[in-house]
């Protein structure tokens, strides 16, 4: 007999911290139990109990063509009867980095790696060894992985040293991370100037999407990049998010800003264990073996995630009419959330950047984490299981960007925002 939802996930919890291999997938945010999925085709998502879903996680971005796309299936299969993996060089490394300088400006070149923590550690590193300092500015509420120098907190102010947010992470690593104001050159001038010629580099997510969909302001980006010139500071993009998903080239094409390095991952293997980081010839000329900064990985570059990732970027690259296919159904449902609270006297406030949408139950402006927690989150947990009952599937927490995929049709979009008016009346009337 089939196993449901609930009860593989009490077996799970037997044999898996949590019941759970990414803290993201728990509904610890939301309550009840995760849902157990046993398939997925275009942008329908159907559990181990037989119940379909409308899908807008999307294996969190990279599904950007839907779930099960034929080609990237077909490729698979083709490259893993001839292996699976070589601890050797293939030439689909060689083509894979071709097609990413093609599409992505400033990128010289790129090292593939296993993961967007991997990428973003690694990064991190290769800044640190080029310059010689130590210190990195990250932002609140931005996420760049499990890395020790990325589980920091604020503290109190702009210009506290951070202090770990996870046990296990030691405090002279801590005081290595300096933790500014997303949407705020000012909190970065500050440690700028505190700690001159000590920071090795920021990493910023150019749209944040881990305190849900949050853009950039009017000239953040542009006024970082200023910044990083000024006191020779690395400047890192983390597009494992934004990457081919905002634009064909990321955050960099979409805002006119380049950054020193860029990290990737999801996307990249078009759902497969892949990152990558990549940037400029002078930076990148320092990573092993060319220069002493040490990164290694026995699966990097292995051939089904390089032949996965290919096939979707060569079609994204090749066809850019998608692009504008996903701007058109993103903004058809933005606009109607919009209606569908309004309707219903909801405060909200809703962000897009290309295919990314976030919400918050909320009359603040939402611009960085200080605001992003002004969100009702009795309310989204009420409206989260009252759609996953209709039939919706968003991600299990009011801090996640929801990601849309070009497979959705209008009849999806339709059926989510009726799904939408009925789930928050049901919402209000429960809570």
């Amino acid at each position: 007999m089939l196993e449901t939802s609930k009860e593989l996930f009490e077996r799970a919890k037997q044999s898996i911290p949590g019941g759970v291999n990414s803290p993201a997938r728990a509904f610890n945010s939301v309550g009840g139990s995760p849902v157990f999925m046993e398939k997925a085709e275009g942008s329908i998502l159907t559990d181990v109990d037989g119940k379909e879903y409308i899908d807008y996680v999307g294996s969190w971005g990279p599904m950007i063509l839907g779930h099960a796309y034929e080609p990237v299936i077909e490729a698979v299969q083709e490259t893993a009867a001839k292996s699976t993996s070589f601890g050797a060089p293939t030439e689909l490394e060689v083509k894979m980095a071709e097609l990413v300088k093609r599409m992505v400006p400033g990128v010289d070149k790129i090292r593939m790696v296993n993961s967007g923590t991997e990428a973003c550690m690694s990064a991190i590193r290769v800044a640190r060894g080029y310059t010689g300092r130590d210190k990195v500015i990250k932002f609140q509420g931005n996420y760049h992985g499990h890395g020790d120098s990325f589980l920091i907190n604020a503290g109190s102010g702009a210009l506290t040293l951070g202090t770990p947010s996870s046990p296990g992470v030691t405090e002279g690593t801590a005081n290595d991370t300096l933790t500014a104001d997303y949407n705020d050159l000012n909190s970065v001038k500050q440690l700028l100037n505190e700690f001159e010629d000590e920071v090795a580099a920021i990493i910023v997510e150019p749209v944040a999407g881990n305190m849900g969909c949050i853009p950039p302001q009017k000239g953040f980006l542009s006024g970082l990049r200023e910044l990083c010139n000024g006191h020779d500071v690395v400047l890192i993009f983390d597009e494992v998010m934004t990457g081919f998903r905002v634009a064909q080239g990321g955050a960099q094409q979409r805002y006119g800003v380049t950054a020193d390095l860029v990290t990737y991952g999801k996307i990249i293997g078009a759902g497969l264990p892949v990152g990558a980081f990549g940037g400029k010839e002078e930076i990148m000329q320092v990573v092993s073996p060319d220069g002493p900064v040490y990164q290694a990985g026995t699966l990097s570059g292995n051939p089904l995630a390089m032949i996965a990732g290919y096939t979707l970027l060569s079609e994204l690259h090749e066809n850019p009419v998608h692009y504008d296919e996903l701007e058109e159904k993103t903004t058809y449902l933005y606009t109607g959330l919009s209606e569908v609270f309004t309707d219903y006297d909801v405060p909200v406030h809703l962000n897009r950047v290309g295919s990314m949408l976030g919400f918050f139950f909320t009359e603040e402006e939402v611009v960085n984490f200080e605001t992003a927690n002004t969100t009702d989150q009795e309310l989204f947990k009420a409206f989260f299981h009252a759609m996953l009952k209709n039939g919706i599937y968003l991600p299990p927490s009011p801090f996640e960007s929801l990601f849309l995929a070009n497979s959705l049709t209008k009849e999806m979009l339709d059926q989510t925002l009726d799904a939408a008016g009925a789930s928050i009346e049901q919402a209000l009337n429960k809570i």
